[in-house]
């Protein structure tokens, strides 16, 4: 099974959790999952940043310094002998009597992670994957990267019954994202993605493919479409972790531009897997 970290040790896994974990009976904590490429991490520093950011959002106290927690992963990792996969990290505010309100400050948080062996969809990523649209029903706040998934499950298990990768959520006729990615379209050369606030998370993943357009002077607009716009777009591209950048040629049956992957995403992925090969040089 390998090796957990749980708090400042390196455990097996095995009967980790109590019955009165917050994280358990209130989905009351926060987690990241990270990429692993040929044994090294890729873009830890921003996700332990979102870590914290999440954390300040719910009013929980890390039980780390961001610099001790990034050599534990890296430790973690290495116990494990990961070359490619993930690393799941889960903090929840503790163990504490069940009541709604945040327990006394004495309780503290518990951190869990694990590593994961997980391949890239390459054949997705080369030949394009279809995705289903459906309603967007989680809370207000999908900017906090909190435990509480059970909306994007019941998405997600949308999409396994259709023979879709993704489910793409729009609230009301506005597209926002999808139940385990970032959504972005391409129309007249141009990208377009919903803005980073409340109703999107901000995925690491997202944030290197606005970089790379940067780079790449592919012109970019964080604005809000519609489920019209999407399918009439050009091209249509999803992004996360591990899941890295895969296009979506048909959504709900319907063809999206002309059924392949277009040029301006496949731009993209290669400028993404240039990164990725930098990483493994370095």
């Amino acid at each position: 099974m390998g090796k957990v970290l749980y708090n400042q040790q390196f455990v097996e896994r095995s009967k980790l959790i109590d019955i009165e974990d917050r994280g358990y009976q209130f989905g009351d904590g926060i987690y990241e999952v990270i990429g692993v490429y040929d044994g090294a991490f890729f873009l830890l520093d921003e996700h332990l940043q979102r870590l914290k950011r999440s954390a300040k959002e719910i009013q929980l106290s890390l039980p780390y310094e961001l610099t001790e927690l990034k050599e534990k992963l890296v430790e973690l990792v290495s116990l494990n002998v990961l070359t490619d996969g993930v690393v799941y990290l889960q903090i929840t505010r503790g163990e504490a009597e069940r009541w709604h309100h945040f327990p006394h400050e004495s309780v503290t948080p518990i951190l869990i992670a694990y590593t994961k062996i997980e391949e890239t969809l390459d054949e997705a990523s080369k030949n394009g994957a279809s995705a289903v649209l459906t309603e967007d029903i989680r809370w207000l706040r999908c900017d906090i990267k909190t435990l509480n998934l059970l909306p994007n499950v019941i998405a997600k298990q949308k999409a396994v019954e259709n023979n879709a990768v993704e489910a793409i959520l729009h609230r009301g006729d506005v597209i926002t994202e999808a139940s385990a990615s970032n959504v972005f379209m391409v129309k007249d050369g141009k990208v377009f993605t919903h803005p980073a606030n409340n109703y999107i998370l901000n995925g690491i993943t997202r944030q290197k493919v606005l970089e790379l357009c940067d780079k790449l002077q592919i012109t970019v607009q964080e604005e809000a479409f519609t489920i019209h716009d999407l399918l009439a777009a050009d091209e249509l591209f999803i992004t996360a972790t591990k899941l890295d950048i895969v296009p979506i040629i048909q959504v709900d049956n319907q063809p999206i531009g002309s059924e392949i992957p277009g040029e301006t995403t496949k731009k993209i992925i290669q400028a993404f897997h240039s990164s990725l090969q930098a990483l493994r040089i370095s």
